[in-house]
């Protein structure tokens, strides 16, 4: 199996899905009675919370290092913002980066979806790392909830989600987001950000979501087990 090197902490609770799903996902290849080896990298949040883009690029980057150094064959970010990060790691690692809006644009070409709604905090819905890449690597459109209701979408998330707090406040106002992104022709959500679907599950809405942990971790999972 690969060595996967996995840089976590951005929330833990997120950092714990995908630790569970990628042992999972192995195990149903290899059984249950073993697990894949893993390197774990969590870092303290708080880099995130102080939004500086230089120090978040640097901490990546070194962290990233370490990672080769210790016998990484590749990296995933275990979160959707922190890809912010991989047009200036990338470059400078010689493993790659198993980049989040890859693993979303292989579902949704699967399922034949062109135009998918976008929710996240609110660097993933407004820069490009997500954007940007799902529209010029894949011809893949996306919608974000209207200007007014940005800074709410990001709020719930930095608030109470990262850190473990799933309210019916929240799950509201969300679904609420999903049925205006439906409603202006999104024809799939994505879950970007990866405590979402700790909140929101496939129950709670007819139109099709696009969990993002589970999507990541399956590619991941590929790579692991890739000869």
């Amino acid at each position: 199996m690969n060595l996967l090197g996995m840089i976590g902490g951005t929330s833990w609770h997120s950092t714990i899905e995908y630790y569970r799903l990628l042992n999972e996902l192995i195990g149903e290849e290899i059984g249950s009675d073993q697990n894949p080896p893993l390197l774990l990298y969590s870092l303290n949040v708080k880099l995130m919370r102080e939004n500086d883009p230089e120090k978040i690029k640097k901490s990546y980057l070194e962290i990233s290092q370490k990672l080769e150094n210790a016998g990484a064959k590749a990296i995933i970010i275990c979160a959707n913002t922190p890809h912010l990060v991989f047009d200036f790691v990338q470059p400078k690692i010689n493993i790659p980066i198993l980049h989040i809006a890859d693993a979303i644009a292989k579902e949704a070409k699967q399922r034949g979806y062109k135009t998918l709604g976008l929710l996240g905090t609110k660097p993933t819905m407004t820069k490009t790392f997500l954007q940007g890449r799902l529209e010029e690597k894949h011809q893949i459109k996306t919608i974000i909830p209207a200007q007014e209701d940005i800074e709410k979408t990001h709020g719930f998330i930095s608030e109470e989600l990262t850190q473990g707090k799933f309210t019916e406040n929240a799950k509201n106002f969300y679904l609420k987001q999903i049925q205006l992104l439906q409603d202006r022709g999104a024809e799939a959500i994505i879950l970007g950000c990866t405590e979402l679907p700790m909140l929101i599950k496939k129950t709670d809405t007819a139109i099709a979501l696009l969990d993002t942990t589970q999507l990541h971790a399956a590619m991941a999972a590929k790579f692991i087990l890739k000869d």
